[in-house]
């Protein structure tokens, strides 16, 4: 009996030592970031659909005034006004990366960061304004999705243009216990409309320095469940079964039994 308690106490042992293999993040991170990183601080790029806001500033507010439109917010059916608070107009990028700005007309900002797009726009306003302008541009529908075996699965969007693999995992409130850590599904479209999945492992160090370790907009990640998950599944999906042919089997022996008694 003794033999056969410590048997069963060592292949539990076993077990839960191999799961746990499978659980840490960013495993021998020591090790990686002893590296010396050469890469480049990212900065997301704009892609079709996205929307703009452009802010042209200038020591004379009038003169950034035609460059800079606005639209209100609406108007109030019951009291018959209009807002007074305007917001700046919305400029949507097309299937071919171009904006139709005031003044200056299209402008091909498609695969452009940030901070290229607002070069591009001070070099245009230049035969238009007696001073070097400050242009700011942000994108305004910058947004991720996190599906799967996570805990609030979602879409988030992302004010400062920026987030990585573990912050978007984060906002969803982390990876459930039956989430495959080694096995997380990044769904990305590229600017000609062409989809590719990735797989990305968080149990591996080496994924920060993955390109897709940083989203994109319109970015998906799916949280892949492990086998347990699965199992789980077709046994609450056989159990509702078995009840159900259970219930309508005493049904039909009751409805038997009131009509030959």
């Amino acid at each position: 009996m003794k033999v056969w308690v410590c048997m069963c106490s060592v292949t539990l042992l076993l077990m839960s030592c191999q799961s746990y293999k499978n659980v840490p993040y960013l495993k021998d991170a020591e090790e990686v970031c002893q590296r010396t990183q050469q890469e480049k601080l990212y900065d997301a790029k704009i892609m079709p659909k996205d929307l703009l806001t452009i802010v042209v500033s200038c020591t004379s507010p009038e003169l950034a005034a035609p460059f800079n439109l606005t639209v209100a917010t609406g108007s109030n059916v019951t009291l018959n006004y209009t807002t007074t608070q305007p917001v700046l107009q919305q400029y949507l990028v097309d299937n071919d990366g171009k904006i139709n700005f005031p003044v200056l007309g299209e402008l091909s900002v498609g695969g452009l960061t940030k901070k290229q797009t607002e070069q591009l726009v001070v070099e245009k306003l230049k035969p238009y304004l007696t001073e070097t302008p400050i242009v700011t541009v942000r994108m305004v529908n910058y947004k991720i999705s996190v599906i799967g075996e996570v805990a609030h699965p979602g879409t988030f969007i992302i004010s400062n243009e920026k987030v990585n693999l573990l912050e978007a995992l984060a906002m969803a409130g982390d990876m459930t216990v039956y989430g495959l850590r080694n096995d997380i599904k990044l769904i990305r479209e590229n600017a000609i409309g062409k989809q590719e999945i990735v797989s990305l492992d968080l149990n591996n160090a080496e994924t920060i320095f993955s390109p897709y370790y940083y989203l994109q907009q319109n970015d998906i990640v799916y949280v892949t469940p492990n086998k347990a998950k699965a199992r789980n599944a077709d046994i609450g999906s056989s159990t509702s079964l078995w009840f159900s042919a259970t219930s309508i089997l005493i049904s039909l022996a009751s409805l038997l039994f009131n009509i030959l008694k």
